[in-house]
């Protein structure tokens, strides 16, 4: 069994992932081993270890979700195309802008290697991730607590949930031009 070697964005967020954990482990022994107790070693520590967090928890909640592909299908009402998607969509420019969006495992989505059926449950199952990732933006506000510097946990958890919003947006938008193509595919039969 040969390993999928890993895309472009993949390489960059494990090694995102690596350069904050690092940071955060510095800036927080210097900060609380009293060897230099400055805010700012703790503000900079604090933001490196959310980011860290934000990104880790996506990898391992990407993994968990994929045990679970056979039950995601987009064929559940939550992943039905709504009356105002389109609108919002024109609005948005969704069509300018989501090729240049970052794909963590882009060979799932090629035509050549799966049926357009099974891309759009990736896509479905891609959405799932994202919007799970929304929910997890908001437990770094935990972090808040602990820290006492709430506005960084704050401003990480937007950020993040932001960055999610993206790609549930970009999912919508290219779900029901595929399930029209599936459509006329089998209409033809």
């Amino acid at each position: 069994m040969s390993k999928t070697k890993k895309s472009g964005p993949a390489i960059f967020m494990y090694c995102v992932i690596g350069i904050t954990l690092v940071v955060a482990i510095v800036c927080f022994a210097l900060y609380y081993g009293n060897i230099y107790k400055n805010g700012i070693i703790l503000w900079i520590g604090i933001t490196a270890f959310t980011i860290m967090y934000h990104l880790w928890m996506r990898i391992i909640f990407g993994n968990i979700t994929t045990k679970f592909k056979k039950h995601i299908s987009y064929k559940h009402w939550w992943f039905k195309e709504r009356k105002f998607e389109k609108t919002l969509y024109k609005f948005l420019k969704v069509k300018k802008w989501k090729n240049k969006a970052l794909t963590f495992q882009p060979e799932l989505f090629s035509v050549k290697d799966y049926s357009l059926e099974e891309i759009a449950n990736t896509m479905t199952k891609s959405e799932l991730d994202h919007w799970i990732n929304e929910i997890l933006s908001l437990t770094t506000l935990a972090f808040g607590l602990i820290w006492g510097e709430m506005w960084i946990c704050a401003l990480t958890a937007f950020a993040a949930m932001l960055f999610d919003a993206q790609f549930i947006v970009i999912q919508r938008f290219n779900r029901p031009r595929i399930l029209k193509i599936i459509e006329k595919q089998k209409n033809k039969k």
